[in-house]
Protein backbone atom coordinates (compact mmCIF):
# COMPACT_ATOMS: atom_id res chain seq x y z
CA UNK A 1 0.00 0.00 0.00
CA UNK A 2 3.11 2.40 -0.13
CA UNK A 3 4.76 3.83 -3.53
CA UNK A 4 8.27 3.37 -3.81
CA UNK A 5 10.03 3.38 -6.95
CA UNK A 6 10.82 0.01 -8.73
CA UNK A 7 8.85 -2.13 -5.92
CA UNK A 8 6.01 -2.79 -7.95
CA UNK A 9 8.16 -4.22 -10.63
CA UNK A 10 10.52 -6.42 -8.34
CA UNK A 11 6.92 -7.93 -6.90
CA UNK A 12 5.42 -8.96 -10.35
CA UNK A 13 8.73 -10.11 -11.78
CA UNK A 14 9.61 -12.59 -8.66
CA UNK A 15 6.06 -13.74 -8.39
CA UNK A 16 5.99 -14.81 -12.34
CA UNK A 17 9.57 -16.72 -11.48
CA UNK A 18 7.72 -18.69 -8.70
CA UNK A 19 10.14 -16.97 -5.98
CA UNK A 20 8.30 -14.95 -4.39
CA UNK A 21 4.78 -15.92 -2.85
CA UNK A 22 1.81 -14.61 -0.68
CA UNK A 23 -0.64 -16.51 2.14
CA UNK A 24 -3.12 -15.35 4.36
CA UNK A 25 -2.34 -18.37 6.71
CA UNK A 26 0.77 -17.30 9.35
CA UNK A 27 0.23 -21.07 10.40
CA UNK A 28 1.41 -22.86 7.12
CA UNK A 29 4.18 -20.35 6.37
CA UNK A 30 5.28 -20.53 9.69
CA UNK A 31 5.80 -24.71 9.08
CA UNK A 32 7.58 -24.52 5.94
CA UNK A 33 9.67 -22.03 6.48
CA UNK A 34 13.26 -22.19 7.87
CA UNK A 35 13.81 -18.44 8.44
CA UNK A 36 11.47 -15.83 9.29
CA UNK A 37 11.45 -12.23 8.91
CA UNK A 38 8.97 -10.39 11.43
CA UNK A 39 8.45 -7.41 9.84
CA UNK A 40 5.03 -5.84 11.05
CA UNK A 41 5.01 -2.08 12.50
CA UNK A 42 5.77 -0.51 15.79
CA UNK A 43 3.79 2.57 15.49
CA UNK A 44 4.61 4.80 18.64
CA UNK A 45 1.82 4.94 21.40
CA UNK A 46 3.10 8.23 22.90
CA UNK A 47 6.87 7.74 22.94
CA UNK A 48 7.03 4.06 23.55
CA UNK A 49 6.73 1.97 20.51
CA UNK A 50 3.63 -0.26 20.19
CA UNK A 51 4.53 -3.82 20.02
CA UNK A 52 0.84 -5.00 20.10
CA UNK A 53 1.57 -6.78 16.61
CA UNK A 54 5.42 -8.04 16.99
CA UNK A 55 4.11 -10.43 19.98
CA UNK A 56 1.05 -11.41 17.97
CA UNK A 57 3.52 -12.31 15.03
CA UNK A 58 5.72 -14.61 18.25
CA UNK A 59 2.81 -16.20 19.17
CA UNK A 60 1.56 -17.57 15.54
CA UNK A 61 5.39 -18.64 15.16
CA UNK A 62 4.88 -20.48 18.50
CA UNK A 63 1.62 -22.27 17.76
CA UNK A 64 3.56 -23.44 14.57
CA UNK A 65 7.28 -24.38 15.41
CA UNK A 66 7.67 -27.58 14.10
CA UNK A 67 11.49 -27.69 13.38
CA UNK A 68 14.74 -25.66 13.87
CA UNK A 69 14.00 -21.88 12.80
CA UNK A 70 15.85 -18.77 13.02
CA UNK A 71 13.45 -15.75 13.54
CA UNK A 72 14.47 -12.46 12.69
CA UNK A 73 13.36 -9.53 13.60
CA UNK A 74 13.56 -6.68 11.22
CA UNK A 75 10.79 -4.41 12.98
CA UNK A 76 12.78 -1.41 14.95
CA UNK A 77 12.22 -2.23 18.96
CA UNK A 78 13.66 -1.09 22.06
CA UNK A 79 16.45 -2.72 24.01
CA UNK A 80 15.36 -6.30 25.02
CA UNK A 81 12.70 -6.36 23.28
CA UNK A 82 14.33 -9.92 20.94
CA UNK A 83 14.83 -11.61 24.50
CA UNK A 84 10.96 -11.02 25.51
CA UNK A 85 10.25 -12.65 21.67
CA UNK A 86 11.83 -15.14 22.54
CA UNK A 87 10.27 -15.55 26.23
CA UNK A 88 6.65 -15.51 24.27
CA UNK A 89 7.75 -18.15 21.82
CA UNK A 90 9.24 -20.61 24.11
CA UNK A 91 5.55 -20.18 26.58
CA UNK A 92 3.62 -20.66 23.57
CA UNK A 93 5.49 -23.45 22.00
CA UNK A 94 6.80 -25.43 25.24
CA UNK A 95 9.98 -25.65 22.89
CA UNK A 96 13.77 -24.14 22.96
CA UNK A 97 14.53 -24.98 19.30
CA UNK A 98 14.80 -21.85 17.38
CA UNK A 99 17.02 -18.53 17.71
CA UNK A 100 15.97 -15.15 17.46
CA UNK A 101 18.08 -12.78 15.36
CA UNK A 102 18.27 -8.66 15.61
CA UNK A 103 18.52 -7.59 11.63
CA UNK A 104 17.87 -3.79 11.78
CA UNK A 105 17.17 -2.22 8.35
CA UNK A 106 18.32 1.10 7.06
CA UNK A 107 16.12 1.55 4.44
CA UNK A 108 15.11 5.22 3.15
CA UNK A 109 12.11 5.62 2.13
CA UNK A 110 11.73 6.53 -1.66
CA UNK A 111 15.10 4.66 -2.30
CA UNK A 112 14.67 1.84 -0.65
CA UNK A 113 15.06 -1.05 -3.49
CA UNK A 114 18.14 0.42 -3.89
CA UNK A 115 19.27 0.90 -0.72
CA UNK A 116 17.97 -3.17 0.17
CA UNK A 117 20.55 -4.48 -2.80
CA UNK A 118 23.10 -1.72 -1.61
CA UNK A 119 23.42 -1.32 1.97
CA UNK A 120 26.51 0.32 3.60
CA UNK A 121 26.16 -2.50 6.02
CA UNK A 122 24.69 -5.79 7.68
CA UNK A 123 23.90 -5.90 11.17
CA UNK A 124 23.08 -9.08 12.88
CA UNK A 125 22.51 -9.38 17.01
CA UNK A 126 22.96 -13.14 17.92
CA UNK A 127 23.30 -15.76 20.33
CA UNK A 128 24.48 -18.44 18.74
CA UNK A 129 27.44 -19.23 15.67
CA UNK A 130 24.14 -21.60 14.22
CA UNK A 131 22.09 -18.44 13.93
CA UNK A 132 25.61 -16.25 12.49
CA UNK A 133 25.82 -19.40 10.21
CA UNK A 134 21.91 -18.76 8.84
CA UNK A 135 22.59 -15.36 8.46
CA UNK A 136 25.34 -15.43 6.91
CA UNK A 137 23.46 -17.75 4.27
CA UNK A 138 20.58 -15.54 3.90
CA UNK A 139 23.00 -12.52 3.07
CA UNK A 140 25.56 -13.99 0.98
CA UNK A 141 25.37 -12.37 -2.33
CA UNK A 142 25.65 -9.14 -0.27
CA UNK A 143 28.76 -10.27 1.46
CA UNK A 144 30.36 -11.79 -1.70
CA UNK A 145 29.79 -7.88 -2.75
CA UNK A 146 31.85 -6.79 0.08
CA UNK A 147 29.09 -5.52 2.23
CA UNK A 148 30.24 -5.37 5.73
CA UNK A 149 28.64 -7.95 7.71
CA UNK A 150 28.82 -6.73 11.54
CA UNK A 151 27.49 -9.51 14.16
CA UNK A 152 26.91 -8.40 17.75
CA UNK A 153 24.93 -9.58 20.41
CA UNK A 154 21.01 -8.67 20.00
CA UNK A 155 20.91 -5.92 22.55
CA UNK A 156 23.50 -3.69 20.68
CA UNK A 157 21.72 -4.44 17.34
CA UNK A 158 18.86 -2.90 18.61
CA UNK A 159 20.93 0.11 19.93
CA UNK A 160 22.73 0.53 16.67
CA UNK A 161 19.28 1.35 15.18
CA UNK A 162 17.84 3.94 17.41
CA UNK A 163 21.96 5.64 17.61
CA UNK A 164 22.17 6.00 13.69
CA UNK A 165 18.66 7.66 13.15
CA UNK A 166 19.12 9.95 16.19
CA UNK A 167 22.58 10.99 14.91
CA UNK A 168 21.69 11.21 11.21
CA UNK A 169 18.18 13.09 12.58
CA UNK A 170 20.92 15.27 14.96
CA UNK A 171 22.41 16.55 11.72
CA UNK A 172 19.33 17.81 9.60
CA UNK A 173 18.04 19.59 13.15
CA UNK A 174 22.17 21.26 13.59
CA UNK A 175 21.99 21.84 9.81
CA UNK A 176 18.44 23.25 10.21
CA UNK A 177 19.40 25.70 13.42
CA UNK A 178 23.09 26.93 11.21
CA UNK A 179 20.67 28.01 8.39
CA UNK A 180 18.42 30.19 10.74
CA UNK A 181 21.28 31.88 12.26
CA UNK A 182 22.92 31.88 8.56
CA UNK A 183 19.30 34.04 8.29
CA UNK A 184 20.31 36.22 10.69
CA UNK A 185 23.93 37.53 9.35
CA UNK A 186 23.29 36.72 5.81
CA UNK A 187 25.38 34.22 5.58
CA UNK A 188 24.77 31.22 2.81
CA UNK A 189 23.91 27.34 4.89
CA UNK A 190 24.70 25.78 1.71
CA UNK A 191 28.43 27.06 2.02
CA UNK A 192 28.99 26.31 5.52
CA UNK A 193 27.34 23.13 5.21
CA UNK A 194 29.56 22.15 1.91
CA UNK A 195 32.71 23.58 3.88
CA UNK A 196 31.76 21.18 6.49
CA UNK A 197 31.34 17.70 4.31
CA UNK A 198 34.86 18.02 3.10
CA UNK A 199 35.76 17.27 6.38
CA UNK A 200 35.45 13.16 5.91
CA UNK A 201 34.96 12.95 9.40
CA UNK A 202 31.82 14.64 9.27
CA UNK A 203 30.17 14.01 5.97
CA UNK A 204 27.89 15.92 3.74
CA UNK A 205 24.91 13.48 4.03
CA UNK A 206 22.61 15.16 6.03
CA UNK A 207 23.02 18.13 5.89
CA UNK A 208 20.65 19.74 3.81
CA UNK A 209 18.70 22.55 5.75
CA UNK A 210 14.23 22.62 5.18
CA UNK A 211 11.35 22.13 7.22
CA UNK A 212 12.53 19.73 8.86
CA UNK A 213 12.73 15.92 9.65
CA UNK A 214 9.52 13.71 9.04
CA UNK A 215 8.45 10.61 7.81
CA UNK A 216 8.07 6.51 9.96
CA UNK A 217 11.20 7.13 11.52
CA UNK A 218 13.18 9.76 12.82
CA UNK A 219 10.38 11.56 14.91
CA UNK A 220 9.21 7.90 16.28
CA UNK A 221 13.18 6.90 16.87
CA UNK A 222 14.25 9.93 18.51
CA UNK A 223 11.41 9.96 20.53
CA UNK A 224 11.85 6.18 21.30
CA UNK A 225 15.24 6.94 22.19
CA UNK A 226 14.92 9.46 24.65
CA UNK A 227 12.00 6.95 26.48
CA UNK A 228 14.76 4.11 26.26
CA UNK A 229 17.34 6.31 28.04
CA UNK A 230 14.81 8.06 30.83
CA UNK A 231 14.11 4.37 31.38
CA UNK A 232 17.67 3.53 32.32
CA UNK A 233 17.70 6.93 34.17
CA UNK A 234 20.49 7.91 31.43
CA UNK A 235 19.37 11.52 30.41
CA UNK A 236 20.32 12.34 26.93
CA UNK A 237 20.00 16.25 26.21
CA UNK A 238 21.29 16.04 22.69
CA UNK A 239 18.27 13.59 21.75
CA UNK A 240 15.74 16.48 23.41
CA UNK A 241 17.51 18.90 21.66
CA UNK A 242 17.07 17.41 18.32
CA UNK A 243 13.45 16.84 18.64
CA UNK A 244 13.17 20.64 20.21
CA UNK A 245 14.57 21.84 17.31
CA UNK A 246 12.99 19.66 14.74
CA UNK A 247 9.98 21.19 16.23
CA UNK A 248 10.59 24.78 15.87
CA UNK A 249 11.43 24.57 12.67
CA UNK A 250 8.14 24.66 11.73
CA UNK A 251 6.98 27.42 13.08
CA UNK A 252 10.19 29.64 11.81
CA UNK A 253 9.28 28.63 7.93
CA UNK A 254 5.73 29.91 8.49
CA UNK A 255 7.03 33.00 10.37
CA UNK A 256 9.04 33.47 7.47
CA UNK A 257 6.41 32.70 5.33
CA UNK A 258 4.29 35.36 7.38
CA UNK A 259 6.55 38.20 7.31
CA UNK A 260 6.80 37.67 3.49
CA UNK A 261 3.16 38.68 3.35
CA UNK A 262 2.75 40.89 5.48
CA UNK A 263 0.52 38.76 7.69
CA UNK A 264 -1.25 35.46 6.35
CA UNK A 265 -5.06 36.39 7.21
CA UNK A 266 -6.87 36.30 3.98
CA UNK A 267 -4.03 35.05 1.95
CA UNK A 268 -3.83 32.51 -0.62
CA UNK A 269 -0.73 29.44 -0.54
CA UNK A 270 0.13 27.77 -3.44
CA UNK A 271 1.91 24.33 -1.75
CA UNK A 272 3.80 22.22 -4.13
CA UNK A 273 5.08 19.22 -1.92
CA UNK A 274 2.36 16.96 0.69
CA UNK A 275 4.87 14.00 1.26
CA UNK A 276 7.37 14.15 3.99
CA UNK A 277 10.51 13.84 1.55
CA UNK A 278 10.86 13.18 -2.54
CA UNK A 279 10.00 9.63 -4.54
CA UNK A 280 7.27 8.59 -1.38
CA UNK A 281 3.67 8.99 -0.90
CA UNK A 282 4.65 8.96 3.12
CA UNK A 283 3.23 12.05 4.95
CA UNK A 284 3.44 10.28 8.51
CA UNK A 285 4.89 13.36 10.89
CA UNK A 286 5.17 15.53 7.43
CA UNK A 287 6.30 18.86 7.86
CA UNK A 288 4.43 20.42 4.74
CA UNK A 289 1.26 18.92 6.85
CA UNK A 290 2.73 20.65 9.88
CA UNK A 291 2.98 24.02 8.25
CA UNK A 292 -0.19 23.69 6.26
CA UNK A 293 -1.59 23.40 9.62
CA UNK A 294 -0.20 26.40 11.17
CA UNK A 295 -0.84 28.24 8.17
CA UNK A 296 -4.66 27.37 8.70
CA UNK A 297 -4.76 28.60 12.43
CA UNK A 298 -3.01 31.82 11.36
CA UNK A 299 -5.91 32.83 8.87
CA UNK A 300 -4.11 31.92 5.33
CA UNK A 301 -5.45 29.29 2.67
CA UNK A 302 -4.17 26.97 0.88
CA UNK A 303 -4.00 25.10 -2.20
CA UNK A 304 -2.09 22.47 -2.65
CA UNK A 305 -0.63 19.71 -4.79
CA UNK A 306 1.86 16.69 -4.55
CA UNK A 307 2.61 14.36 -7.31
CA UNK A 308 1.92 10.78 -5.14
CA UNK A 309 0.86 11.88 -1.77
CA UNK A 310 -2.56 13.77 -2.24
CA UNK A 311 -4.81 10.87 -0.64
CA UNK A 312 -2.83 10.44 2.06
CA UNK A 313 -2.74 13.68 2.57
CA UNK A 314 -6.59 14.67 2.60
CA UNK A 315 -6.96 11.40 5.16
CA UNK A 316 -5.27 13.37 8.07
CA UNK A 317 -6.48 17.21 6.64
CA UNK A 318 -10.07 16.56 4.97
CA UNK A 319 -10.37 19.94 4.70
CA UNK A 320 -7.04 20.51 2.68
CA UNK A 321 -7.91 21.61 -1.24
CA UNK A 322 -5.55 19.70 -3.08
CA UNK A 323 -5.38 19.92 -7.31
CA UNK A 324 -4.58 17.42 -9.60
CA UNK A 325 -2.05 19.89 -11.48
CA UNK A 326 0.95 22.16 -10.12
CA UNK A 327 0.27 25.21 -12.14
CA UNK A 328 -3.64 25.21 -11.14
CA UNK A 329 -2.96 25.62 -7.32
CA UNK A 330 -1.29 28.85 -8.69
CA UNK A 331 -3.83 30.65 -9.91
CA UNK A 332 -4.61 33.63 -7.68
CA UNK A 333 -2.12 32.56 -4.60
CA UNK A 334 -0.34 35.13 -2.88
CA UNK A 335 2.87 32.89 -2.94
CA UNK A 336 3.89 30.13 -4.22
CA UNK A 337 5.78 27.58 -0.80
CA UNK A 338 7.39 24.64 -2.03
CA UNK A 339 7.51 21.92 1.00
CA UNK A 340 8.83 18.80 -0.79
CA UNK A 341 11.74 18.66 -3.07
CA UNK A 342 10.30 16.70 -5.96
CA UNK A 343 12.50 16.88 -9.17
CA UNK A 344 9.64 17.97 -10.90
CA UNK A 345 9.46 21.02 -9.50
CA UNK A 346 12.95 22.39 -11.08
CA UNK A 347 11.97 21.40 -14.37
CA UNK A 348 8.64 23.75 -13.78
CA UNK A 349 7.82 26.48 -16.51
CA UNK A 350 8.40 29.61 -14.02
CA UNK A 351 7.25 31.80 -16.76
CA UNK A 352 3.76 30.68 -16.59
CA UNK A 353 3.97 30.47 -12.77
CA UNK A 354 4.31 33.82 -12.42
CA UNK A 355 1.42 34.60 -14.88
CA UNK A 356 -0.31 32.88 -12.84
CA UNK A 357 0.33 33.96 -8.99
CA UNK A 358 -0.80 36.82 -7.98
CA UNK A 359 2.91 38.75 -7.67
CA UNK A 360 6.22 37.14 -8.90
CA UNK A 361 6.57 35.58 -5.11
CA UNK A 362 8.35 32.23 -4.15
CA UNK A 363 9.16 30.94 -1.01
CA UNK A 364 11.13 27.56 -1.24
CA UNK A 365 11.69 25.98 2.46
CA UNK A 366 13.81 22.81 0.38
CA UNK A 367 16.73 25.44 -1.41
CA UNK A 368 15.42 23.37 -4.27
CA UNK A 369 15.67 26.27 -6.61
CA UNK A 370 18.47 28.26 -8.15
CA UNK A 371 17.56 31.56 -6.64
CA UNK A 372 20.00 34.12 -9.31
CA UNK A 373 17.99 31.91 -12.15
CA UNK A 374 14.67 32.53 -10.57
CA UNK A 375 15.31 36.31 -9.78
CA UNK A 376 16.30 36.36 -13.21
CA UNK A 377 13.05 35.73 -14.07
CA UNK A 378 11.43 38.59 -11.84
CA UNK A 379 10.37 36.52 -9.03
CA UNK A 380 11.25 37.51 -5.22
CA UNK A 381 12.59 34.75 -4.08
CA UNK A 382 13.05 33.31 -0.06
CA UNK A 383 14.90 30.08 1.05
CA UNK A 384 16.35 28.73 4.51
CA UNK A 385 19.66 29.94 4.94
CA UNK A 386 20.86 31.44 1.63
CA UNK A 387 21.23 35.45 1.65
Amino acid sequence: PIYELGLEEIVKRNQKRGNLSFKTSDGEVVKWAEVIFICVGTPNEGNTPDLSAIFSVAEEIGRNLNSYKVIVVKSTVPVGTNVAIERKVQEVSGKKDFDIVSNPEFLREGTAVHDFMNPDRIVVGVRSEKAEKVMRDVYENLIEKGVPFLVTDPFTAELIKYASNAFLAMKISFINSMARLCDAFGADVEKVAEGMGLDKRIGPHFLKPGPGFGGSCFPKDTKALLSIAQEASTPFPLVEATISTNEFQVSYVVDKLEKLLNGLEGKIVAVWGLAFKKGTDDVRESPALKIIEEIFKRGGGVKAYDPEATENALKVLPELKCFPDRYEVLNGADVLLILTEWDEFKESDFEKVKSLLKKPLIFDSRNLLNPHEVRKLGFTYESIGRP
